[in-house]
């Protein structure tokens, strides 16, 4: 197997996903925080908290006060570094705040040295899905240049406050995603025709390019030693069939999610974009100072998420959630539990992908098997279908590097069981290590190691030599 002695073995989690706490110390509400079944589910999310609601990201796993017993596993499974989130309302509650909150910031101090002291180095993203519940209310979010310098005095509180501590620094979680979840990725509420919604997101995603080079100068001034990124959802896309119909359909519908990358990475819009604004008349609010901070300021390093691959076919409707967008099913894959679409060797082609267009180093940071974990009589946790996942993607991922893809890392998401982003389910488990809480709330919190947690216990001790023992195993069709 091909992995660097420095390689960056770890898991991943959000804070809105896992801390819990969404009012304590003065932390504001979050968009996560209106909505009871994910962010996912755009129709499902309330503007205005409803007390007669269970809202699963209240109470979480409740990580917030229980992070250090929760390290303690991390350390014990062996991570190298730990992806987490700083919850943008713990800083400024609602945004707007001339001063930030001093008791959300000292929670991520002790967050932080809680993990050096255990040798793990923190990854962590700027804003993951967790925009102030007022700015959308105010502003429609990223649809207003108005974010912009109010997520610039955030990114510089915290690359001043954590610079001695944080050195891998991602800007955007999925902003890509902006197309299938714009609630979760921008903050932003969509009116109008199809083209109205359309220059809507076109325009808070350069918004959001805007703050994303802005974020990588400051971080070079304050942190020069660190590494910043961008982190883009790209599960895979195949043509359904040869049909070149669905061939150039398919190139076409990766250009949306890759369009991101062209920006942010080579630091100008791509040809291509042109024809999306002449025939989808999109009026944006553009300027040459804008453009000229994209192209001076460009990202250095991709991280993205990979769950599985999708086909297309020519004239479907594009819809999606969390995972990718919505597809006909590939015949040769089996698929999950919630319906996605298993492909290790999707992984590898991917990484390629992104190798040969950008040519920067890459950091998986999601990859993960969301299922239905039963406990036996003797309370154990036999998730083999996880482990199956796991050594198949890691033996690509390795494959990858052998092909020539500089890949810095990989953060399992999430090693530890967490409110599903999608759904706001718990059943929808990812983790290595159990937590006893139900979709309802219930369960006494409880931590208890599944057999997965061994496993990759074991493949980060052998820096994934121990993969050569899975060479030949296939994908359990049952999951």
């Amino acid at each position: 197997m091909y992995f660097t002695k420095d390689f960056l073995w770890g898991g991943a989690i959000a804070a809105n996903q896992a801390e819990g706490a969404w009012d304590i110390d003065g932390k504001g509400p979050s968009i996560v925080d209106v909505a009871p079944n994910g962010i996912g589910i755009f129709s499902n999310v309330d503007f205005e908290m409803d007390p007669e609601k269970y809202y699963p990201s209240h109470e979480a796993i409740d990580f917030y006060h229980r992070y250090e017993e929760d390290l303690d596993l991390m350390k014990e499974l062996g991570l190298k570094c730990f992806r987490t989130s700083i919850a943008w309302t713990r800083i400024f509650p609602t945004g707007e705040e001339e001063e930030p909150n001093e008791k959300g910031l000292e929670f991520y101090d002790k967050l932080f040295d809680a993990m050096l002291e255990r040798e793990i180095i923190p990854v962590v993203t700027i804003s993951h899905y967790e925009t102030p519940l007022h700015l959308i209310n105010k502003f429609n979010g990223w649809e207003s240049k108005e974010m912009i310098p109010l997520f610039e005095k955030y990114c510089r509180v915290i690359f001043n406050r954590y610079k001695n501590k944080v050195k891998y620094w991602l800007t955007f979680n999925e902003m890509n995603t902006i197309h299938r979840i714009p609630y979760a990725s921008g903050a932003i509420r969509l009116r109008g025709s199809i083209d109205d919604e359309l220059n809507i997101i076109y325009q808070a995603s350069h918004n959001m390019f805007v703050a994303n080079a802005i974020a990588n100068k400051l971080c070079e001034e304050i942190i020069p030693d660190a590494k910043i990124g961008i982190m883009l959802a790209l599960s895979g896309v195949y043509p359904y069939t040869c049909k070149p119909e669905d061939v150039f359909g398919s190139y076409q519908l990766r250009r949306r999610s890759l369009l991101y990358a062209d920006v942010m990475i080579r630091g100008e819009y791509p040809a291509y974009f042109n024809r999306i604004v002449k025939e989808k008349k999109l009026s944006l609010d553009i300027t040459t100072k804008e453009l000229e901070i994209i192209s001076q300021y460009p990202s250095k390093m991709l991280a993205f998420s990979y769950y599985r691959t999708n086909t297309y076919e020519d004239g479907m409707p594009i819809i999606g959630d969390t995972g990718g967008i919505g597809t006909r099913g590939n015949p040769y894959l089996p698929q999950t539990e919630w319906g996605w679409e298993v492909d290790p060797l999707g992984l590898r082609y991917v990484c390629n992908e992104l190798t040969d267009r950008y040519n920067v180093p890459l950091f998986i940071v999601e990859n993960g098997l969301g299922c239905i974990d039963e406990i036996s009589e003797n309370g154990e946790i036999h998730d083999n279908a996880r482990i199956d996942y796991l050594n198949q993607h890691l033996i690509q991922l390795s494959e990858a590097i052998e092909d020539g893809c500089d890949i810095i890392g990989y953060t399992w998401w999430g090693p530890i069981d967490i409110v599903s982003a999608g759904t706001g389910e718990m059943k929808k488990r990812y983790g290595f290590i159990y937590v006893d809480k139900d979709n309802q709330g219930l369960g006494t919190l409880e931590r208890k190691k599944k057999d997965s947690f061994y496993c990759y216990k074991k493949i980060i001790e052998t820096n994934g030599s121990i993969l050569n023992q899975f060479k030949d195993t296939k994908i359990n069709k049952s999951m």
